[in-house]
């Protein structure tokens, strides 16, 4: 039974809006679930006014992931800019000439399966997933499983020689994300170091091919809220949650990228086990229902 009554509108206080901006920049590019974190941080805290507003919530969260796209597109300026001049000079020359170029190709069809998926499956994950003990069950799941692939794989192939059966099997893992608790980042991260793709390219290109899902998610999630949505009287708070999640969003991206080149990916599997065991235990001891 759901813990939540029906038509509750969105109450945020500055310091929840911060909270979750926080919560959304760090938590997009750390593999450890943006969206998993987005519902069990509002839930842990007992904040009723925002993970029961349904509606209000989802357009909320909208500008928090605006917010880490401009955060994380201005840390990866450089990256990004190089990528669209290799694009369209490669779409007139009409012919793929570098690794650049190849590179620009595999950013703009990675996005291909993860938008379908999402076109497809919007729905069915909105009403079927996203319950704390769901969440709690895919952290640890696919915690464990980064944990183990990144452990035994090699480090062999560097950013600017990726191939195109290892974007493909990021791409096509991007689009398994869309169910709160599995992480884009971790598994495009874990499909990419199964076959081979060094720590820093994995997350780097993982990063990159975040910014076409995140900015077309964006956008249809918004014009699909259209009226039903609004800032309802909380201009302020939508204002400090999405400077909080481009700041941290720009600060993640570089703080995992100067992480890994000394470390694995095991302090993040770490992280979510016990995220997971504490979202167990607070619904098996009563303090926090475990459907919402």
């Amino acid at each position: 039974m759901s813990a939540c009554p029906p038509d509750v509108a969105l109450h945020l206080s500055v310091f929840q809006a911060a909270v979750l901006g926080l919560t959304q920049g760090v938590s997009e590019f750390l593999p450890i679930s943006s969206s998993g974190h987005l519902i069990l941080v509002p839930w842990a805290a007992g904040w009723k006014g925002v993970y029961c507003a349904k509606e209000g919530n989802k357009f909320f969260d909208v500008a928090l992931h605006m917010g880490t796209f401009v955060g994380a597109a201005l840390y990866l300026r450089r990256d990004l800019w190089s990528l669209v001049r290799a694009f369209f000079s490669s779409l007139a020359a009409r012919a793929v000439r570098s690794p650049r170029e190849r590179l620009a190709w595999f950013l703009v069809l990675s996005a291909i399966p993860g938008a379908v998926a999402g076109a497809l499956l919007e729905s069915v994950i909105a009403e079927r997933l996203g319950q704390p003990w769901q969440i709690a069950v895919f952290l640890a799941a696919f915690g464990l499983l980064l944990w183990a692939v990144d452990r035994r794989a090699p480090q062999a192939t560097g950013y600017e020689d990726l191939q195109g059966r290892q974007v493909a099997a990021m791409a096509v893992a991007q689009a398994a994300a869309l169910m709160p608790g599995v992480s884009r980042s971790g598994i495009t991260i874990t499909a990419a170091r199964a076959l081979g793709v060094t720590r820093d390219a994995a997350a780097r290109f993982s990063f990159l091919m975040s910014l076409p899902i995140i900015l077309g998610a964006g956008l249809y999630s918004a014009l699909s809220i259209g009226s039903n949505g609004g800032l309802a009287g909380q201009g302020l708070q939508f204002a400090v949650g999405i400077a909080a999640s481009a700041v941290s969003g720009a600060l993640a991206v570089f703080g995992v990228l100067t992480f890994l080149r000394r470390h694995s990916f095991g302090a993040f599997a770490a992280y979510r086990l016990a995220a997971a065991a504490v979202v167990l235990l607070l619904i098996v001891s009563g303090a926090r229902p475990g459907t919402i």
